[in-house]
């Protein structure tokens, strides 16, 4: 007959490993010290069929922003009203600030329903980026099995802005939910980094993620160069993406593979002052060449920022080796009404994956489908602070992970081998 102390002892190790299995997700999290903040990205999927609409609503944005983010066509008719599938995955733009010391944003509000707790709220309806314990504190909830309906709840939400670089080239953050699937080398591959990249933004320790972990994935972006007192300083755009800026009256572009901003008059634009340039037939976005002996003559009409109401453009000279080619714009898909294989459990594929380089558009023509981003909120869960010098990340975990877990087996297994025969 099987003794039943090495029984207990077999037990023990089953104790050790589901103890494990239910160590606390990790989340990055970026000190601040200034009041400064940054264009940052979400990365949410849909728990069930949404609105456009009603996707925006929950992050407090404009429905053409999540839209144009994601390189989805505005001028399909009624497209706010469009109903998303479930299971989607989706970038949302946001503003990330710096509150109480950290990046995070506290100006997303969510109003609760009967059926609500914070645990739904937290798990189901955004996804996985906050937390219940988060929601608990940032609302001052003392008895979180009673929640009064209508009651408006802060949602803290996570992001990072690292200066707006990553390896001292222009990126915007992702903040990224890791799902079951998900492998730190195929997020790497996805996003077109490296997993020592995304080791060394997320303090990591190795390559080691799990379910509900969240990441900051930089994506390789179109920087501008506005003035300090222009109200869209700082506009970053992701590549593959547009922004729309200047209350709706011009819209920038990044193609994949670029870090050249590129912005045209948005085809929103009801009411907007002079697109002009000074001294010239050129509006903004519009582009001149003339061959010569010396090389090619570019005359471009660019946008410099929108100054108390007032559009800002620039008009540019230069002599170059050889005539650009026709500017080229992001693809732009259909609204998307099924979850495709790289949608479901996965993040999304970027515009270059899916639709190729860019859409050639002449350089004398305004896009037909223009319209974009306006960005705004963004946090990062509590907790200890877990550093790693180099890249100003924090990284929570639950200290349980860093146990030699190969010891404990082994102790474990040699008290077994005392009770053999």
């Amino acid at each position: 007959m099987v003794s039943g102390k090495p029984i207990f002892l077999l037990f023990c190790i089953v104790l050790v490993f589901s103890d494990l299995s239910g160590v606390a997700s990790k989340s990055t999290i970026e000190p601040c010290s200034n009041s400064d903040s940054c264009n940052s990205l979400l990365g949410y999927t849909l728990y069930t069929d949404l609105k456009v609409s009603e996707v925006a609503s929950l992050f407090q944005i404009d429905p053409v922003s999540l839209l144009t983010a994601n390189a989805i066509d505005i001028s399909y008719p009624d497209v706010e009203n469009h109903i998303l599938p479930s299971q989607l995955f989706l970038k949302v733009p946001i503003s990330c600030s710096c509150v109480d010391g950290i990046r995070k944003s506290v100006s997303t509000h969510y109003k609760t329903r009967p059926s609500d707790t914070l645990s739904s709220i937290a798990d189901s309806i955004y996804g996985g980026l906050v937390s219940a314990d988060q929601l608990k504190e940032a609302n001052s909830v003392s008895d979180p099995s009673v929640l009064d309906v209508g009651q408006s709840l802060v949602v803290p939400l996570p992001c990072t802005c690292f200066n707006g670089t990553d390896n001292n080239f222009p990126a915007i953050y992702l903040s990224y939910v890791v799902k079951p699937v998900d492998t730190l080398s195929g997020i790497a591959t996805r996003y077109s980094t490296t997993i020592t990249d995304l080791e060394t933004v997320n303090a990591l320790g190795g390559p080691a993620i799990k379910d509900g972990d969240i990441l900051a994935i930089p994506l390789s972006a179109c920087p501008s160069n506005f003035p300090k007192y222009a109200s869209d300083y700082g506009l970053m755009v992701p590549n593959g993406s547009y922004a729309i800026t200047s209350s709706h009256c011009v819209q920038c572009s990044c193609v994949p593979g670029s870090r050249n901003l590129y912005c045209t008059p948005a085809s929103l634009a009801v009411s907007c002052s002079s697109m002009q340039c000074k001294n010239s037939n050129l509006m903004l976005g519009n582009v001149t060449m003339q061959q010569s002996s010396a090389g090619c003559n570019v005359t471009s009409c660019n946008y410099g920022g929108f100054v108390n109401g007032t559009i800002i453009t620039t008009l540019s000279s230069s002599l170059q080796p050889r005539c650009p080619g026709p500017q080229l714009f992001p693809p732009l898909i259909a609204p998307p009404t099924v979850v495709g294989p790289n949608s479901l459990f996965a993040p999304a594929p970027s515009p270059i994956e899916s639709g190729g380089p860019g859409a050639t558009i002449p350089n004398t023509v305004v896009p037909s489908t223009g319209a974009v981003l306006g960005y705004p909120p963004a946090n990062g869960p509590t907790g200890s602070f877990s550093g790693n010098s180099n890249s100003g990340a924090s990284s929570l975990v639950n200290s349980f992970t860093r146990f030699p877990v190969a010891l404990v087996v082994a102790l474990l297994l040699k008290g077994m081998s005392s009770f053999s025969l």
